[in-house]
């Protein structure tokens, strides 16, 4: 029982802990997802700026070296501008593979397309700008390098949307990865609620319950023996007192009786009183057995040994009531008892037994093996039962079962159990019960097994 409490609590605060693990391992996760996905989503709102603002200087550098070389027509204005166009080509193969989405490839060649369609235009207006000379040349010469450059600037926005767009869904698949990890920490802090209630509910059930009864109990027994121990002081002494004149007055009577007949009345009151006297004598040696019980004279036996010997005592006379007395086959096991006391034992627990049947029932001994915590710690035990099918033990009277003087009997002393209870702690053992109401009772005297 103990083994498996300790397994039970040792598996629960194993599934707690590595609950906690796991809540713990989906926050770093959530944390270090949450990082990743915004350092993504900073690099994709700076690339996009970056790509847009680059495009809009090549093109903004590109179109004022094409103005200046129309204004001037000088030589460096025109490298510039060659310069300038071939430093955009470049730039346009450069961004191509950085591209992410289908879109931004898909734009990214309409702007290499209609980057050749501005560089068609401008060599066109070079050309014209080269056959004016000194000559200035007018708006209308830049109508087409004018009207592909803003084609370029509206491509270039097209660019940047699109990579907005895509910081959206990357927007969108930070939220749902957030959403999903905070439903499974939600998850598991509910599994962890669940395994701690539990964890809590078994080590109270297995745990702390048994051990508040068994506090319980081991006050009620610290009590009764305080009692015990005050009664039988009380006890010792008025037995003392009362059984030297019990044997005055039986030596008296014993006299007298010889001076009467058989069959004159006062040999039948002599009679009477000499009963009376002898029961008295058996209540004192009761109260002087439960004041100071003797110490008891060990013997190692087999169990079944002493249980068949109380049967063939008690079994003709339990059969004059129709009772029988069954013993049931056991293992071959053995104890150290004093086979005296222990015979007091049986004749107590199934004349109490056959008490409770009245008439027509059973009464069944049985040695069984098991393992139990006695006073000297847990142990091999043999448990020694006497089952009853009688009336069992109303609750009135279980709660003063053990109770010295107390008796629901007419002629008893309210010794019996106490007295059986003394001998069989006195073996190092625990005389124990268990009872239903019209079902019957079983005691069982646990005594330590002896291992040879």
């Amino acid at each position: 029982m103990k083994n498996r409490l300790q397994r039970r609590l040792i598996a629960l605060v194993v599934v707690v802990v590595l609950t906690w693990a796991g809540i713990a391992v989906l926050v770093v996760e959530l944390q270090w997802q949450s990082r990743a996905l915004h350092a993504q989503l900073n690099e994709v709102d700076s690339e996009s700026y970056r790509i847009g603002d680059e495009f809009r200087d090549h093109l903004r550098q590109l179109n004022e070296s094409l103005y200046h070389y129309g204004g001037s027509n000088t030589r460096p204005d025109l490298d510039a501008f060659n310069e300038a166009s071939h430093e955009l080509n470049l730039w346009i193969d450069e961004q191509k593979p950085k591209l992410a989405t289908e879109q931004e490839k898909a734009i990214m060649n309409q702007i290499d397309a209609a980057y050749d369609d501005y560089l068609r235009a401008a060599k066109e207006l070079l050309v014209r700008l080269t056959a004016l000379g000194d000559a200035s040349a007018t708006m209308d010469e830049y109508s087409g390098v004018r009207r592909e450059s803003q084609q370029l600037y509206r491509l270039g926005q097209d660019l940047t949307q699109a990579y907005l767009a895509s910081r959206g869904q990357l927007v969108a698949r930070v939220g749902a990865v957030t959403t999903e990890l905070r439903v499974l920490i939600l998850a598991a802090l509910g599994l962890l609620c669940l395994f701690s209630l539990a964890l809590a509910f078994v080590a109270y059930r297995d745990w702390i319950r048994p051990l508040r009864v068994k506090l319980v109990e081991s006050q009620a027994l610290a009590e009764r023996r305080e009692k015990l121990a005050s009664l039988g002081l009380l006890a010792a002494g008025v037995a003392h007192e009362i059984r030297n004149p019990l044997t005055a007055i039986k030596a008296a009577l014993f006299i007298q009786k010889k001076k009467f007949s058989d069959a004159s009345e006062e040999r039948g009151t002599v009679e009477t009183v000499e009963r009376e006297i002898s029961r008295l004598e058996r209540i004192v040696n009761n109260f002087l057995q439960f004041a100071r019980p003797a110490n008891p004279e060990l013997t190692t036996i087999s169990a079944d040994l002493l249980l068949l010997e109380s049967q063939h005592f008690f079994a003709p006379q339990l059969e004059k009531n129709k009772i029988q007395l069954k013993l049931e086959p056991s293992e071959p096991m053995r104890i150290r008892v004093d086979v005296g006391q222990f015979k007091q034992v049986f004749i107590n627990l199934i004349q109490n037994a056959a008490d409770s049947i009245g008439r027509d029932g059973a009464v069944t001994l049985r040695a069984r093996p098991g393992r139990k915590r006695l006073a000297n710690g847990e142990m091999p035990v043999v448990i020694l039962e006497v089952t009853d099918t009688g009336k069992g033990i109303p609750p009135e009277v279980e709660k003063r079962l053990f109770d010295p003087f107390f008796t629901t009997k007419e002629n008893g002393t309210g010794l019996g159990l106490s007295i059986a209870a003394r001998i069989v702690q006195k073996h190092g053992g625990e005389l124990q019960y268990q009872t239903q109401v019209d079902r019957g009772t079983t005691f069982g005297i646990i005594l330590p097994r002896v291992i040879e």
